[in-house]
C-alpha cells in the first residue's frame, strides 16, 4: 500500500501513459478508467491480442492503493474467455508500463532537485567538530564537490590535484583581474599568490571548507570570512 500522496501520483502517472499512448476509455472517474481495448504486438504470439483494463484507486483503513485488472480478451478480434495464464501475463505487461514510466518520472524529479541543490548552496562562516572556524556550504559534501572543478577555477585557482576520498583539492592561486570582481560585486580578498589546499569535511547535509597555504598552515580566520562572499557569489552566478 502506498500513502495517499504515493497513490496520486501513481495515479497521474497512469492516465499521462493512456493519453500518450492514445488508449482508448469506455469509462472515466476521478478514481476510475475503464479502457477500450488495447492491442499488442508481440513475436511469441500467434494471434492478435486485445484486452481492456480497469485501472482504480483504493483505499483500505486510510491506506492507498492503485490496482488494475484485465476484464477483457479477443483474439485475432473475437472475445473470447481468457486463461488465467494470459490474464496474468497481461496484467503484468499494463501494470509495468505505468509502474516504468512512473519510476522514470520519480527519477527525473530526484534529477530536477538535485540540479537545484547543486544551483542553491548557502555559504555562510561557522565552525568545524572541533570549534575551529571553517567555511559551511549547506550542501551535502558529494553535491559540493561535483561542481568544484566550476566554481574554484572562476575565483582565481587553477585546480593541480583532488581527492575525493580525502577531501583535498590542491590548487595555485592567480588574483582575478579587476573585471570579475565587478562581476560578482564583492571586493578583492587579501590572499597572495601561490598554492594552497582545500579541506572538504562532511557534515551530513553540510560541508565545512577550510583552506591551507603552501606549508600546511591554515589561512587566517579574517582571510576565510572574505572568502565567504566571493565563493557565495561564484556559487549564485550562472
Amino acid at each position: 500500500m502506498l500513502r495517499q500522496d504515493e497513490a496520486q501520483k501513481v495515479w497521474d502517472t497512469a492516465l499521462k501513459m493512456i493519453a500518450e499512448r492514445k488508449i482508448p476509455l469506455r469509462k472515466q472517474t476521478d478514481s476510475m478508467v475503464e479502457t477500450d481495448w488495447v492491442d499488442w504486438v508481440s513475436e511469441d504470439e500467434d494471434v492478435t491480442i486485445g484486452s481492456r483494463y480497469l485501472m482504480s484507486m483504493v483505499e483500505t483503513n486510510n491506506r492507498y492503493g492503485f490496482k488494475i485488472s484485465l476484464i477483457g480478451w479477443r483474439e485475432n478480434g473475437q472475445v473470447q474467455t481468457v486463461s488465467t495464464t494470459n490474464k496474468e501475463r497481461y496484467n503484468a505487461f499494463m501494470t509495468n508500463l505505468v509502474t516504468t514510466r512512473y519510476d522514470s518520472d520519480v527519477r527525473a524529479e530526484a534529477a530536477r532537485r538535485a540540479q537545484e541543490l547543486v544551483k542553491q548552496i548557502p555559504i555562510t562562516m561557522g565552525s568545524d567538530r572541533s570549534g575551529f572556524p571553517v567555511i559551511i556550504a549547506r550542501t551535502p559534501y558529494d553535491v559540493l564537490w561535483q561542481r568544484l572543478p566550476e566554481l574554484l577555477p572562476k575565483m582565481g585557482f587553477t585546480i593541480e590535484e583532488r581527492n575525493q576520498s580525502q577531501g583535498t583539492v590542491k590548487a595555485k592561486y592567480a588574483a582575478p583581474d579587476d573585471e570579475f570582481w565587478q562581476q560578482v560585486g564583492v571586493k578583492p580578498i587579501e590572499l597572495k599568490s601561490g598554492t594552497y589546499t582545500f579541506l572538504f569535511g562532511d557534515l551530513g547535509n553540510r560541508t565545512s571548507i577550510n583552506v591551507t597555504d603552501s606549508a600546511g598552515k591554515p589561512v587566517n580566520e579574517a582571510l576565510l570570512k572574505e572568502m565567504v562572499p566571493v565563493l557565495s557569489a561564484v556559487v549564485d552566478k550562472k
